[in-house]
């Protein structure tokens, strides 16, 4: 039984190395991908294992390596169909008889999608395109649960149809005008018999030094385009409001630079009672103040001076916080109370895990009183009533007591005694 399991193993071992790699699921796309698929595998899983970004990973290096070894086979159509009918080692086999088995260069194929030298940035000279910013905004509920969202911008992209180079048929000549310089020396008098000579950018390549005789269809020569392209961010709980998320080579692309970063700054929204309460949750209109939130509850005139009420608040994650006073007990206007541990979860990098309990915020609930804007003649003399007997018996005159004068002294009065003093 054990040499059969062993001869089993040894056979799917040698069947392995005899089919060779599987360049549609190095790429992790199906076989019936399209180009524009097989081209977006390649620019995320070339940005992943980039050799810059691995430094000194060989598991890295090599996945790198035959990632643009599957592109290359994949995405031209006759070498796509090639490797189709003969599988990977006669691929490799007629390739190799052809010539061109030693011609791969994946930082080569890398500049042509990202610009530069196949490097990000490292190389000293290197030019690098501008980082840019953007905003994003994210509702408080996602800020407190975290969630993991995507949004999209109009990204510069290099062009795929040409693969940055502007020409249709994708050849580049050296531009004529300028002799592939990119400047002009023009000649220019200024009076007779005197002549200066000024170094311009040559109108004709626009300083690239290459021209091009047919302008791609798809940018119009430009080598860029605009796409929206979507980003993918992730919110951890409890994050500030205004933290920036930077993606490192994810600015705009041209082939005359390496990418920039994208900047992103997630910033709290106001709250819209469609769009980002689905689950009708009080939370959702939550205030927050750093690691702390704030809400305002209104009271009724009998509530606050006769208690006896409960409030369920319904937080942002959907549990309930109660709220509420036993009967005879008074809430002044305007008191706040603290409720703690229902504020903002306190961010950390190692969030809710064994390293770490997570931590939260206090919860401020400002109380609002409202009075009735008018009452039945029937209830005022009751109240009136009531009032007046209490008043005997315990009342209190602010006015007698605040020390202020009892006689009423008009400004017309005033100057009339002035003037009588005077005379």
């Amino acid at each position: 039984m054990r040499f059969g399991k062993g001869l089993l193993l040894g056979l799917l071992a040698f069947a392995q190395v005899v089919m060779g790699e599987d360049y549609y699921k190095v790429l992790g796309v199906g076989k019936d991908a399209t180009e524009k698929q097989i081209k977006s595998a390649y620019r995320q899983l070339s940005k992943k294992y980039h050799p810059d970004k691995n430094p000194g990973d060989d598991t890295a290096h090599e996945k790198f390596v035959l990632v643009s070894e599957a592109y290359e086979a994949l995405s031209d159509q006759e070498s796509r169909s090639m490797y189709d009918q003969l599988g990977y080692d006669a691929y490799k086999q007629r390739k190799q008889n052809g010539g061109q088995g030693g011609g791969h260069d994946p930082f080569d194929l890398f500049s042509r999608f990202f610009g530069g030298s196949g490097h990000f940035g490292n190389r000293p000279g290197e030019r690098r395109g501008p980082n840019l910013e953007l905003k994003v905004g994210i509702a408080l509920r996602d800020f407190y649960n975290g969630k993991t969202t995507e949004f999209q911008w109009d990204k510069q992209q290099i062009c795929d149809e040409c693969e940055g180079t502007g020409a249709a048929d994708k050849v580049v000549h050296k531009c004529h005008a300028c002799n592939g310089q990119g400047v002009r020396l023009v000649r220019h008098q200024i009076a007779p018999g005197m002549v200066t000579q000024v170094q311009m950018q040559c109108d004709h390549c626009g300083g690239r030094g290459k021209s091009i005789k047919h302008k791609c269809k798809a940018c119009g020569g430009e080598r860029v385009v605009r796409k929206p392209t979507p980003v993918s961010v992730t919110i951890q709980r409890g994050m500030a409001n205004g933290v920036r998320i930077a993606y490192e080579n994810e600015a705009d692309e041209s082939p005359d630079w390496v990418a920039g970063d994208l900047q992103v700054t997630l910033v709290e929204k106001e709250p819209s009672l469609e769009e980002d309460n689905p689950d009708h949750v009080d939370g959702v209109f939550f205030r927050r103040k750093g690691n702390d939130l704030y809400w305002k509850e209104v009271l009724s005139v009998r509530e606050a001076w006769m208690g006896d009420w409960t409030r369920n608040l319904t937080h942002l994650d959907g549990h309930i916080v109660r709220l509420g006073r036993k009967r005879g007990e008074i809430i002044q206007p305007g008191h706040v109370e603290t409720v703690p541990g229902e504020g903002m979860p306190i961010w950390d990098e190692d969030g809710d895990s064994v390293y770490h309990k997570t931590q939260f915020g206090n919860l401020y609930v400002e109380y609002t009183v409202i009075l009735p804007d008018q009452m039945e003649s029937g209830m005022e003399k009751e109240l009136w009533a009531l009032f007046q007997k209490y008043r005997q018996k315990n009342g209190v005159d602010l006015h007698k007591d605040s020390g202020r004068p009892e006689k009423v002294v008009l400004h017309e009065d005033r100057e009339q005694e002035r003037e009588h003093e005077e005379l």
